[in-house]
């Protein structure tokens, strides 16, 4: 008696984010994946231009034309002047709101079900219509984004120390934090987002996605264990 053959069901074309809505261990389709990670591309790059002004762009400015002398002197014998001077003040509020947004994101694509929640897949999906899918496993993918989602983080408690050390402080009970000053490296954050931005860059061009590299190693040592069967059986070629 004869086995019928079984039949393939082609991906539901309208929705091409996931290979099935049904699938156990979902896959994703890294053609869209990779379109998305260009869109995205516009987050590191409008905060490295911001925190670049911010680190490197603020200025004293001397007003009026009053210069008094202290009749002072510092160690290196250098005469102390009085003057009035200003310098820039910032408004994070659009910072804010860009760095909420792309956390939103990062969080979004990690499930099937908040993946619909999300706009830039939604448009990666249809920019990848006619694109031939290529589907690999969802896990790595989380890992990478979980990455992407603590420098944005970082870059949130950047622009808002004193909130977050009076989070800390209040959930704790203890004064961890300082709550009237920077307590971050300046450098910090302007690090973590062109490491961020090197990292999307080559998702999107290259398609060498470093956290899933990343994933990949620490399954091979043990360090994660994943459902996925591709992610715990590599060959690491």
């Amino acid at each position: 008696m004869n086995t019928p053959a079984a039949t393939f069901t082609p991906p539901d074309t309208r929705y091409v984010w996931f290979r099935s809505r049904d699938d156990v261990q979902p896959y994703l389709n890294e053609t869209a994946v990779r379109i998305r990670a260009g869109i995205m591309l516009v987050v590191p790059i409008f905060m490295a231009f911001t925190l670049v002004d911010i680190v490197f762009g603020t200025r004293w400015n001397v007003t009026g034309n009053v210069i008094r002398d202290t009749f002072d002197t510092d160690f290196d014998g250098r005469i102390l002047y009085m003057v009035e001077a200003v310098r820039r003040t910032y408004d994070y509020t659009v910072q804010t709101w860009f760095l909420f947004y792309a956390l939103f994101e990062m969080l979004a694509g990690m499930s099937v079900k908040t993946s619909y929640l999300s706009p830039t897949i939604w448009l990666s999906n249809w920019l990848a219509r006619r694109a031939p899918a290529v589907w690999k496993p969802l896990a790595p993918k989380r890992f990478a984004w979980g990455i992407g989602a603590s420098m944005i983080a970082l870059c949130l408690v950047f622009f808002h120390p004193e909130k977050f050390a009076g989070f800390v402080n209040t959930v704790t009970t203890l004064p961890l934090l300082p709550t009237t000053e920077q307590y971050l490296p300046r450098w910090l954050p302007l690090v973590m987002v062109w490491v961020c931005l090197g990292f999307m860059w080559l998702e999107a061009i290259l398609g060498f996605c470093v956290g899933c590299k990343l994933h990949a190693l620490f399954v091979k040592f043990g360090w994660l264990q994943e459902e996925c069967e591709e992610c715990n059986n590599l060959s690491f070629n």
